[in-house]
């Protein structure tokens, strides 16, 4: 028998969670984690000798002389490769059931009451039992495929994703879900897959990758050892100010115009050359002579072309129209909102705007207090609507901006409910998360392609449509089939199933090997098996912002 709870929030939703069966928290990832700590912000400010370039656009009014000298100098025009934005949601938050589907073969092979009521769903909400109430897109039955990948139709996720996209970025959205093990509260996690969509050539005009905190992995969750390289750590950016600090185009922007100053500068690359070789005996003093020089050299056509990109380019998120005000994915009063939510959409903005942009390869968004099991289910519910917020606004970005994007969500370990019911408005009827399960754990992605939605890779495995949709499997009880894949048991090969799909949509997933020969996915048939969507560009993007 379900034991009905209309229980009231005895304190805030967004102050730090105390849990008695849990550690004291010592580390920044716990703190974090239960929310007794946010991200802050670290400015990178380019210099006149810095390195930029931009992967999304052709050099504007750079004088044609001095462009093919850019390439000798460290400015290019990037890799050109699917944007890529994770979400690292800290503390075990929920993600199968009551968001993404999980079934026994594929997300609507359906489990057993009991398997749902472990995942949050009480019989009356189930998949398959109709809706006394519709739902926003539903399908009528408690589930909700706008997006592809099918949803419960009453996710928080889902209902924070559809207020923020148009029915047309839904319509070319699909994505797949991923059972696996997380273990509960730990960083010993290396969920994070950035370092691996560098080496896969994603890469960016001013940064390689980003993230939200100040870790080697950008986020909360670790990156596999043996993925990290630390050329390429994350670079902190939390805010709009953040971003803002990444370029400085000197003084001469503003004082001047953009082309003028672009001008200015070329004219003082061409002078410092023309001195430097032209005049006998002239030496810095040192053995390397000629280094020194041609570092001046490239400073100055460096300095030129960072004004030339950057002069007029609106790099503030909170200036971008698309992004806030009456057009923008936020609006101007959520934007100005103060607390966790403005917190949350400005950290998102920035890191969408580094990234889709293609100033940024790739980025992890970090969100703390997903440890929110105790009773309070409507605490989940508040925090993973915001967090569907974010992610839809990401999407919802991309589409604005006309470019493909893949979006992958995690977590460090999950969570599980008894049954018991909150009937409070947030509540919603559902079931309360009361403990850590790291059994019912289940990362996904979504991507996001221009003009049509991502087909559903068929292979030669033998494999139904849907079980690409869902790589792995769940018991009829809610616990993840462990056998069921590599990663299932293996949060490192659950990270190298991720490049494996991002590598698929750049029609390169037999380059996998290559990239990763110490790989522990297997053979091209299983590479096949583990593959859910079809290529949706051919190596490098072809219509760019």
């Amino acid at each position: 028998m379900l034991i009905q709870v209309k229980r009231k929030l005895r304190r805030p939703i967004d102050s730090p969670q105390m849990h008695e069966n849990h550690k004291r928290p010592v580390t920044r990832r716990d703190f974090i984690a239960q929310g007794f700590l946010a991200g802050g912000a670290t400015l990178l400010s380019g210099g006149i000798m810095s390195l930029f370039a931009n992967p999304r656009e052709a050099f504007a009014t750079l004088a044609q002389d001095l462009t093919p000298l850019t390439a000798a100098c460290g400015i290019s025009n990037g890799a050109g490769k699917i944007p890529f934005i994770c979400f690292d949601l800290a503390g075990g938050g929920n993600m199968a059931g009551s968001n993404v589907l999980v079934g026994t073969k594929g997300q609507l092979d359906v489990l057993s009451t009991a398997g749902y009521s472990k995942l949050g769903l009480p019989g009356t909400m189930i998949p398959g039992v109709a809706e006394t109430t519709a739902l926003p897109g539903s399908n009528g039955d408690h589930t909700n495929t706008q997006l592809g990948l099918a949803f419960h139709a009453d996710s928080a996720y889902l209902r924070g994703m559809q207020s923020r996209m148009s029915v047309t970025t839904m319509a070319n959205v699909n994505g797949a879900v991923i059972p696996a093990v997380s273990q509960n509260d730990t960083s010993n996690n290396p969920h994070n897959p950035l370092y691996g969509i560098q080496k896969a050539g994603a890469d960016g005009s001013i940064l390689t990758l980003c993230g939200s905190e100040t870790s080697v992995s950008g986020g909360n969750s670790m990156a596999p050892l043996m993925m990290i390289d630390s050329k390429y750590q994350p670079t902190k950016v939390s805010q709009p100010s953040d971003v803002v600090g990444l370029v400085d185009t000197g003084q001469l922007v503003g004082l001047l115009s953009a082309s003028d100053a672009t001008a200015v500068l070329e004219s003082i690359y061409r002078i410092s050359k023309q001195r430097m070789n032209n005049t006998p005996g002239l030496t810095t003093g040192l053995t390397a002579d000629q280094v020194v020089k041609d570092l001046v050299n490239c400073g100055y056509l460096k300095a030129a072309d960072v004004a030339d990109r950057f002069g007029n380019t609106v790099l503030d998120p909170g200036q971008d129209p698309l992004i806030v005000g009456p057009s923008g994915i936020f609006s101007t009063a959520e934007w100005n909102s103060g607390g966790t939510d403005q917190q949350e959409f400005r950290k998102t903005a920035s890191i969408m705007k580094l990234v889709v942009e293609g100033f940024a390869g790739a980025g992890v968004i970090e969100m703390g207090g997903y440890d929110y099991h105790g009773g309070m289910r409507q605490e989940g519910e508040v925090k993973d609507e915001r967090a569907g917020k974010c992610m839809g606004a990401v999407l919802e970005f991309a589409a604005r901006k006309g470019v493909p994007l893949m979006m992958y969500v995690f977590s460090d370990g999950s969570l599980s409910s008894d049954g018991s019911i909150d009937n409070s408005v947030n509540g919603r009827g559902k079931g309360q998360w009361v403990s850590d399960n790291q059994d019912v754990a289940s990362p996904f992605f979504l991507v996001y392609n221009p003009g049509h939605k991502p087909q559903i890779f068929t292979g030669s495995d033998g494999l139904s449509p849907a079980q690409h949709q869902q790589l792995g499997a769940f018991s009829a009880d809610g616990n993840v089939m462990r056998a069921g894949t590599p990663g299932a048991n293996n949060v490192n090969l659950l990270v190298e199933t991720v490049l494996l799909n991002y590598m698929a949509l750049h029609g390169q997933q037999g380059l996998f090997g290559t990239k990763f020969p110490s790989n522990g996915l297997g053979n091209a048939q299983n590479l096949d098996r583990l593959t859910a969507l079809a290529p949706i560009c051919n190596g490098i993007i072809t219509n760019p912002v």
